[in-house]
């Protein structure tokens, strides 16, 4: 029973390797005497859709899959399912589809679509004919049909089925013509689960909040107000972050950019659960401040990241280099800590 959960378990991460895509449509069937298909006609890459899957057999079978960011060959997948909600890097190279990352918990928006990986899996593979085959981690994988008729709640197809055989269970994949990955069969004994593609929808934004903290320097405190952000794809949390830090929700508190700051980057690095933000060196020439102003601002700054990535230590940098302004230097190994104590949401 043991094995058996492991199984499923492996089977639910890879049934998230899924793309956004477009609407059904009657260009779906390929036609064998048009042109010689590739991977990109299978598996398209397409900005700002949402798929969603009905699961059957598993609570965890369902699951919305949106593109966050499309770079060149490569895409980043955001996969939502009742369990949690996983960051996934594909890329199409040399005739192959590849899993070049894959990251659970990822609550939160980064850019990882240059994850490097030497040794990814590979979940379908040129050319586009049955029998095509390869090795997976976990046993072999091959493309058992070219034209096999499927049926979804979004509708019916033909499609190219790829076989996973691994040890004691099967899975099979169903790519669709202009559309990509529309179904998932899970077999393992007589347990069998199914993630079925329900329906597409256009324009579909990511929505996430954030807490983001302005001091509150008459009244010596720090004040807060829940925000949404609306992700369309390739748009980043470091543009959406520095265009709410240069605005306040009420003009008695003090802003975290001023109007000639930049933020240049702004990342989690998952080892050390440290969030790091390189800021440009305006931040201290527009801040202008006394030390106790500035005290505010930093821990303002450093509470609004470490709530959105769920951390305590925050790294600051001015282009490049730690944090100094005459009044308050860090070194490098050195950070500075989340403290919500005195700290009153705002509607």
């Amino acid at each position: 029973m043991k094995k058996l959960f492991i199984v499923i378990m492996v089977f639910l991460l890879l049934i998230s390797c899924v793309k956004n895509i477009p609407t059904p449509n009657q260009n779906n069937t390929p036609n064998t005497t048009q042109k010689k298909y590739t991977l990109k006609d299978y598996y398209p890459f397409i900005s700002d859709r949402r798929m969603k899957y009905q699961g059957i057999g598993n609570e965890y079978a369902e699951k919305d899959v949106y593109v966050d960011f499309i770079n060149d060959n490569r895409i980043q997948l955001r996969v939502l399912n009742p369990g949690t909600i996983l960051a996934q890097v594909l890329e199409i190279k040399d005739g192959e589809l590849r899993l070049i990352k894959s990251q659970e918990e990822f609550y939160y928006r980064d850019y990882l679509i240059d994850s490097q990986n030497s040794s990814p899996e590979i979940l379908l593979k040129e050319p586009l004919e049955k029998g095509t085959a390869w090795n997976t981690p976990e046993g072999k994988r091959y493309i058992s049909e070219v034209n096999k008729k499927i049926s979804t709640p979004s509708g019916e197809y033909e499609a190219l089925e790829v076989t996973t055989e691994g040890k004691d269970y099967k899975t099979y994949d169903y790519y669709v013509l202009n559309i990509g990955l529309v179904k998932t069969v899970f077999e393992s004994g007589e347990n069998k689960i199914e993630t079925n593609l329900e329906k597409i929808e256009t324009g579909v934004p990511v929505i996430h909040s954030l807490r983001v903290y302005y001091p509150d320097f008459l009244n010596e405190r720090i004040i807060f107000k829940e925000e949404k952000i609306s992700y369309k794809t390739n748009e980043t949390f470091k543009d959406k972050l520095e265009t709410l830090l240069k605005n306040t929700p009420d003009d008695k508190l003090s802003k975290i950019l001023g109007s000639n700051s930049k933020i240049n980057n702004v990342y989690l690095n998952v080892e050390e659960n440290k969030v790091y933000i390189d800021l440009s060196k305006e931040f201290i020439s527009d801040m202008n401040a006394g030390s106790s102003l500035e005290s505010m601002i930093l821990q303002s700054l450093v509470n609004t990241l470490g709530s959105y990535y769920s951390v305590e230590k925050v790294f600051i940098s001015l282009d490049g280099k730690p944090y100094e302004s005459g009044h308050i230097a860090i070194k490098e190994g050195e950070f500075f800590k989340v403290d919500y104590k005195n700290t009153v949401e705002i509607k």
